[in-house]
């Protein structure tokens, strides 16, 4: 008899943002406030296109952290 589990799993995509920026803590406030990603692999910002650009990995890294049994 099949079963199912709950498997606990995380995506990671670790990439570079490049700033334009009067500072390092300025550049940091930057993409703390205005970069994201979303799950269908939008990387967006909300910067002006000459103040930021980007490289990320289209896949991600992926660990599996967990898994149980579902009653």
């Amino acid at each position: 008899m099949k079963r199912k589990y709950a498997v606990k799993t995380r995506f990671s995509f670790t990439g570079t943002f490049f700033i334009t920026a009067e500072s390092k803590a300025e550049a940091r406030k930057y993409v703390e406030n205005h970069c994201g990603m979303v799950s269908d692999c939008n990387i967006h910002s909300s910067l002006p296109a000459d103040t930021v650009d980007w490289k990320f990995p289209v896949h991600p890294d992926k660990a599996v952290l967990g898994i149980r049994k579902e009653a």
